[in-house]
């Protein structure tokens, strides 16, 4: 009625060494021209810009929902 099953034991776990990194990228890899990297600095200048535009609206927008009472009457 009851049997009982006998398993193996598991094997021990293998140590293994840890993986080797990648190889570095080629020095080489791409070379921006002058035109590439100025057009660069300027979608970064222009993104920046929105977003910096953005974050100070959401501030404005969130003072006039509070209304003037929250930014006139706090104490000091």
């Amino acid at each position: 009625m009851g049997q009982t099953v006998k398993r193996k034991p598991a094997p021990p776990p293998e140590h293994k060494a840890p993986p080797a990194p990648p190889p570095p990228p080629p020095e080489d890899g791409v070379v921006l021209t002058p035109e590439q990297l100025r057009r660069r600095r300027a979608r970064s200048i222009a993104i920046a810009s929105v977003l910096g535009f953005l974050v100070i609206l959401f501030y404005v927008v969130t003072i006039v929902k509070l209304g003037p009472g929250v930014v006139l009457n706090r104490p000091l």
